[in-house]
């Protein structure tokens, strides 16, 4: 067994700027285009701005986190820290779901696209994979696990590489297509063809937000970090300025470049005529060179973000695992200053994720709203901590919190409620289980009962929240049986959020409870 050993700070601002950046721009930028096309039309730029705009508010939220605890998993242990254990496990649940799918997402987008060169890696409905395809996606997810298991530096300096090249071909696939920009498309049908409903769902299950959610490994990471108190919040920032102008840019440049005549009955089935968009419109331009550069950088780019998240997850597990006290998977390597352990499981269950063989398009909406669930706690943990730790040092510190909070919080619930019931179903309907599961486990040991207790009031406020919005998704509009109709199933969920805002960031611990404790690995 490997020697006990601690976290190195090694990564610089260089470093965290690619993470961030490397983690957003993975396969979303490359499937994404069409399904927003379909859903939205023209309107799907608006889809874009709005979840860099929500994107934005959290990130800011994680920046007066990141900065003042800059601790391993960080995403994770910000919940146990302002409102107990309960709450980090049922967080650091859903977050490992969330960043150990990704991973196995990432290496399925490789394979979805490699498919344009070698056929035989995809099966006949153009997006399962054959016995083939799931044997490389598995070498792939081997890959990102070596690429990992030296030390964060080795990971790093091949993140930074990949980066550069992930970044080129997006540029130049913008300049060309906009050269054939055709203004009329979007118009054609209206600028919104399917109004506001079409913009909100893709929004959530589109794959914009899906496309968006690189925040959280660059706060993973943080007791790695040279100076994490500037480092990360500049590299925060700067990843989701930088990612929402160029992801705009893209769409619009797919927009405007797909022929007139294919828009005669309207924008719905455009994302099955360009299952790989940019490849696909490069071909019917007769940029030929360009699609192939495209399918490469297709097969680089996702891979480049497995990687990241091969690096994340660990750290997402660590932060988990001392919540709950499970000490074998809290043990980083001395000679690398990786969580060896938790490295192993994450590659255990990013295998896991391929099984039975599902495509990218089944994967996003769930990753989406598991993500968002995790972030939602971010501003409450934030307004929680306000209260029992008004003194903590706040390197960077959320101006005009009364307002930020509870509107990052509202559009993060409403991303999560777009995602549709059934996914919602059975992703809020296990929190609960595991809720349950957790008290239940507990409940037993006498001396612990009114630890318990204490913890379930801090935490009942999401049990609370899940319930009702699960109610408002079954009679909703998104998936559910209309019994409430749209815009005011949205109006619902959103004065839910935002009364259950005002209870969760009374909830939290009491100053004389909490335990900021230095990060032994850091």
């Amino acid at each position: 067994m490997s020697q006990q050993g601690k976290f190195r700070k090694t990564l610089s601002l260089t470093d965290l700027t690619f993470i961030g950046l490397g983690s957003i721009f993975g396969s979303g930028w490359l499937f994404a285009a069409s399904h927003v096309a379909s859903m939205a039309g023209p309107a799907g730029i608006v889809s874009w701005i709005f979840g860099g705009i929500a994107v934005f508010l959290l990130g800011l939220v994680y920046c007066e986190l990141g900065a003042a605890l800059p601790r391993a998993g960080g995403v994770v242990r910000y919940p146990e820290y302002s409102h107990g254990p309960l709450l980090g496990s049922l967080m650091g649940f859903i977050t490992l779901i969330a960043f150990s799918s990704l991973i196995a997402i990432e290496a399925v987008a490789s394979r979805q696209y490699a498919a344009a060169w070698f056929p035989s890696l995809t099966q006949a409905d153009g997006t399962s994979p054959t016995l083939l395809g799931w044997i490389v996606q598995f070498g792939l997810l081997v890959l990102y696990f070596l690429l990992n298991y030296f030390s964060i530096k080795s990971f790093a300096i091949s993140n930074n590489i990949v980066s550069i090249f992930k970044f080129m071909v997006p540029l130049l696939v913008i300049v060309l297509l906009l050269s054939h920009f055709d203004a009329d498309n979007m118009q054609v049908h209206g600028f919104a063809p399917s109004g506001m409903a079409g913009i909100q769902a893709a929004i959530s299950t589109g794959g914009i937000i899906f496309a968006y959610l690189g925040l959280t490994p660059i706060v993973s990471v943080a007791s790695e970090v040279r100076d994490p108190q500037r480092t990360i919040p500049f590299a925060l920032i700067l990843s989701i300025v930088l990612s929402t102008v160029i992801y705009v840019l893209l769409q619009l440049s797919f927009l405007g470049s797909i022929p007139g005549e294919q828009l005669a009955n309207g924008w719905a089935g455009i994302d099955k005529l360009y299952s790989l968009p940019y490849r696909d419109i490069a071909v019917v331009l007769g940029l030929g060179w360009l699609a192939w550069l495209v399918v490469a950088d297709a097969v680089v780019s996702p891979s480049g973000t497995g990687n990241i998240y091969m690096s994340a997850t660990p750290r997402v597990i660590y932060g988990w695992a001392r919540g709950l006290g499970i000490k074998s998977l809290t043990r980083v390597d001395a000679k690398s200053g990786i969580p060896r352990p938790a490295l192993w499981l994450s590659f255990a269950l990013s295998v896991f994720w391929t099984l039975p063989f599902p495509s990218w398009e089944k994967l996003i909406g769930v990753v989406s709203a598991a993500l968002m669930l995790s972030y939602a706690a971010a501003p409450v943990a934030v307004a929680a901590l306000r209260r029992s730790a008004p003194g903590m040092s706040r390197p960077f510190r959320v101006r005009a919190l009364a307002v930020l909070g509870p509107l990052s919080f509202i559009v993060a619930a409403l991303i999560v409620y777009w995602s549709r019931w059934e996914t919602l179903s059975w992703l809020l309907g296990l929190q609960v289980v595991m809720f349950a599961g957790y008290v239940l486990y507990r409940l037993p040991s006498r001396e612990g009962r009114a630890q318990l207790r204490r913890q379930v009031q801090c935490s009942a406020w999401l049990i609370a929240f899940y319930l009702m919005v699960m109610l408002v998704s079954y009679l909703g509009s998104f998936g559910g049986i209309g019994a409430i109709a749209h815009p005011w199933d949205t109006l619902a969920v959103a004065a839910i959020a935002y009364a259950v805002y005002e209870w969760a960031a009374r909830a939290g611990l009491r100053r004389e409870e909490l335990e900021l404790e230095e990060d032994d690995g850091a």
